[in-house]
């Protein structure tokens, strides 16, 4: 095999794997939530900080477009899915001369990505159970495909911005 094809495949076997380990831990953090959480009814972790609260987000992160009628939905899922194939498609530019930061950050994008597709599918809304709030000040509930997604995106405009600007390779 050529060696370049054995490192895409290397490459591409991480993502795949750190993906797949963020979707299962993932859903079962969600099948966790919905068996002990009650919708809607905060149980304290951190007094004043942080609970653990069962929301069904019908909507894109942060609730965006959570109020649209239900009829209308279904432009959320085809968000969702030209989202995933954005990301796909930069994917594709950057893993093939990306590192271990880029193949990380991609993996776990994809992870928590297909993970709130799946409960898109099963549940028409999204399940998120991690309450942060600061008084009467709370965040937007989310769950570990979020945490995942934002840190991914994070580590991967690190990368963009201090590894591969023109100024970081002079």
């Amino acid at each position: 095999m050529v060696p370049a094809i054995r490192a895409d495949r290397a490459r591409l076997a991480r993502v795949v794997t750190l993906a797949a380990v963020i979707v299962v831990l993932d859903q079962i953090t969600k099948l966790i939530a919905l068996s002990r959480l009650i919708l809607g009814t905060p149980v304290t972790l951190v007094d004043g900080f942080l609970a653990l609260t069962l929301v069904m987000n019908p909507g894109l992160a942060f609730g965006l477009l959570a109020g649209i009628p239900a009829s209308w939905r279904w432009v959320v899922g085809l968000l969702s899915l030209v989202a995933l194939v954005v990301l796909l498609r930069v994917a594709l530019r950057i893993l093939p001369s990306g590192g271990w930061r880029e193949q990380s950050a991609i993996g776990l994008i994809f992870g928590g990505a297909v993970g709130n597709l799946i409960d898109r599918t099963r549940f028409g809304a999204v399940v998120d159970f991690v309450d942060v709030y600061v008084r009467d000040w709370h965040w937007p509930a989310f769950n570990v495909a979020d945490s995942a997604i934002t840190v991914g995106v994070a580590a991967l405009a690190l990368v963009v911005v201090f590894e591969r600007s023109p100024s970081a390779r002079a």
